[in-house]
């Protein structure tokens, strides 16, 4: 077996149990809250499979972009990643809920359709202060300010400096989560909203699409509206906001000390770091648990990721984005926990052949094209 299918067979064994973590939580809410009450008091598995979730991206998604060498590319496939799945979610939610069947956030009908609508396609919806159209959503917003971050220093040489910025902020998370305890990016500022999406959309095209300086000072300002946006604009807070970065941060660390670009007692340092910083970040018995847990998890499955895994698990991997983007909707049609679970996972295993695969195939040829003809 290549190097290659080796290291994402890992990735997948660690994101099929994170969707299946957070789909548990909302099931077990809506379906045995009583029971879940009870589980929920000693961890949050919903926190678990996030936080896996963000330490799966801090390590693959700069060594996705490194792989490529192309900021056009690297946009291009992130967009037919993510962008099908989520309108086919969207518009299913709100197919739903004109039948009635799925209720959308009470505060959502109270904004401008076309601000909402581009919060929500934009991913930033969370930091900007805008309802979500599926509740789920909302980990987009720190991914996509992530890969802002991500792609400014990469454009400007400094993606070695990873584990460092990780401390910087998780240090930096307490004393700002105590200054900013709330999104201070509020109200109703429909405008400011709408400006703050399309300063991002610009600043992905012209890195996308522009060279030399250009290029250059975009990818910047898109890393630094992404930072100020999750400083700013959390509504869990600053303090959670910006250990999540740090969090994708200390993966990415994990990577570099993998390929040798920093040692490994830095990134465990780092590592280190960020987990004293996040764990009191939440005035919540079962938060901590679950942040320690995650980093547990992703650090046993690297320990691991030359061995070989199950096909069920890295299959359940594979669909995780179905399996999270759609369970909030299902729990609104199917009426049982059984049922819940015997229709989700079919339900996600057609919507990964017929839209996402599809979509990322032809991503792939718009990328390779594009390549061509560079």
């Amino acid at each position: 077996m290549s190097p290659a299918p080796a290291r994402l067979a890992w990735l997948d064994a660690l994101r099929g149990p994170a969707a299946l973590a957070v789909t548990m939580h909302h099931a077990g809410w809506t379906f045995v809250p009583a029971l879940w009450t009870e589980v929920d008091r000693r961890i949050d598995l919903g926190t678990w499979g996030v936080f896996v979730f963000f330490l799966v991206s801090g390590y693959i998604i700069p060594a996705s972009l490194e792989r490529r060498g192309d900021l056009r590319a690297f946009w291009t496939g992130r967009a037919f990643r993510l962008l099908p799945l989520l309108l086919a979610a969207c518009g299913l939610a709100l197919v739903l809920a004109l039948a009635g069947v799925f209720p959308l956030e009470p505060t959502l009908g109270e904004r401008p359709l076309p601000v909402v609508a581009l919060g929500n396609l934009t991913m930033l919806q969370e930091l900007i202060n805008l309802p979500a159209v599926v509740s789920v959503t909302w980990t987009l917003s720190y991914e996509m300010a992530f890969y802002l971050m991500s792609v400014a220093l990469f454009e400007t040489r400094q993606a070695h400096r990873s584990a460092g910025i990780a401390v910087a902020l998780a240090l930096a998370a307490v004393p700002l989560g105590l200054l900013l305890p709330g999104a201070t990016i509020g109200g109703r500022a429909d405008l400011a909203a709408a400006l703050l999406a399309l300063a991002v959309v610009a600043a992905i095209a012209v890195t996308a699409l522009g060279r030399g300086r250009t290029r250059t000072v975009a990818a910047v300002a898109g890393g630094l509206l992404g930072l100020a946006l999750v400083v700013l604009g959390s509504r869990a807070g600053t303090w959670q906001g910006v250990i999540i970065l740090a969090t994708m941060f200390a993966g990415t660390a994990v990577h570099r000390a993998e390929q040798g670009a920093i040692s490994w007692r830095t990134a465990a340092a780092a590592v280190a770091v960020v987990l004293a910083c996040g764990v009191p970040a939440k005035d919540d018995p079962a938060w901590a648990p679950a942040i320690v847990l995650a980093y547990g998890a992703f650090a046993l499955a690297f320990a691991l990721r030359r061995r070989a895994f199950p096909r069920w698990l890295t299959g359940l991997g594979v669909i995780s984005f179905s399996l999270y983007l759609l369970h909030p909707i299902l729990l609104h049609v199917v009426p049982h926990l059984a049922l819940f679970y015997l229709a989700l996972i079919p339900l996600s295993l057609l919507t990964y052949h017929l839209i996402e695969a599809p979509a990322q195939r032809l991503g792939r040829r718009l990328i390779h094209r594009a390549t061509e003809h560079s």
